[in-house]
């Protein structure tokens, strides 16, 4: 008999929630995947909790324990960059890696206007999570965009967590972690700029680019990031 594959831990953006992962936890429940989604501190039913990176590595590890100690983790955007962190952290607990649209590393102009943008949305965050609504309603229509505003919004929370990747090298994280990683972007996603070296960093390395896809709307199409998953999982 083949071997069961291992559970899956799913970690969500920036400002939204696990629930933006029903899509495709649904699909692969079905499929026979034993599967966690989790909320980062600051997010969901942790809002108002202060955000790091030890402590949203923490509660990885958390999720990764409730299902039994070792599994898969795959993670979008800030979700990436933390499931990142949690492979170096605990590569014992992380049998695989699946880090989507958070290939770049933030320096530069780049870096001086996401902590803009992330600074805006702080001070106004009522306004941001509305403008947010509207953006992922156009970007993600139907289920995969009610999955997404289901849980709530927390811009709020943008200033500590930009900080908190603005101060963390992920190609060294990456170069630390022994397992299998793969890489997903969408062909469209400004998040690829640097994937070759995020690449090169990894020592058992790959990397999928989904053709017209940008950075959200990866959650667009959960069927395709569901087999992506699927396949790594069995694999």
């Amino acid at each position: 008999m083949p071997a069961q594959p291992p559970p899956t831990v799913l970690v969500h953006g920036i400002r939204v929630s696990r629930t933006m992962w029903h899509p495709v936890a649904d699909r692969l429940r079905a499929a026979g995947h034993k599967v966690e989604a989790l909320d980062l501190p600051g997010h969901g039913v942790r809002r108002g909790e202060p955000f790091t990176l030890a402590a949203a590595v923490a509660a990885v590890t958390e999720a990764i324990d409730a299902v039994g100690g070792r599994a898969l983790v795959a993670g979008l955007s800030l979700g990436g960059f933390v499931s990142i962190a949690t492979a170096a952290a605990h590569p014992e607990r992380v049998a695989g890696l699946v880090a989507m649209g958070c290939t770049t590393r933030p320096r530069g102009a780049y870096a001086m206007l996401y902590r803009r943008m992330a600074a805006l949305a702080g001070a106004s965050p009522r306004r941001a999570d509305r403008l947010s609504a509207f953006t992922f309603s156009r970007l993600l229509p139907g289920a995969p965009g009610r999955a997404v505003l289901e849980g709530g919004l927390s811009s709020e929370v943008m200033p500590a967590a930009a900080a908190a990747i603005m101060g963390y090298d992920p190609i060294a994280a990456l170069a630390a972690y022994p397992g299998p990683v793969t890489l997903v972007n969408g062909s469209r996603d400004p998040f690829r700029a640097d994937e070759r070296d995020f690449l090169a960093a990894c020592r058992d390395g790959r990397l999928i680019v989904i053709p017209g896809r940008g950075h959200i709307d990866l959650l667009a199409d959960p069927a395709t990031l569901t087999g992506i998953l699927h396949e790594v999982a069995t694999r």
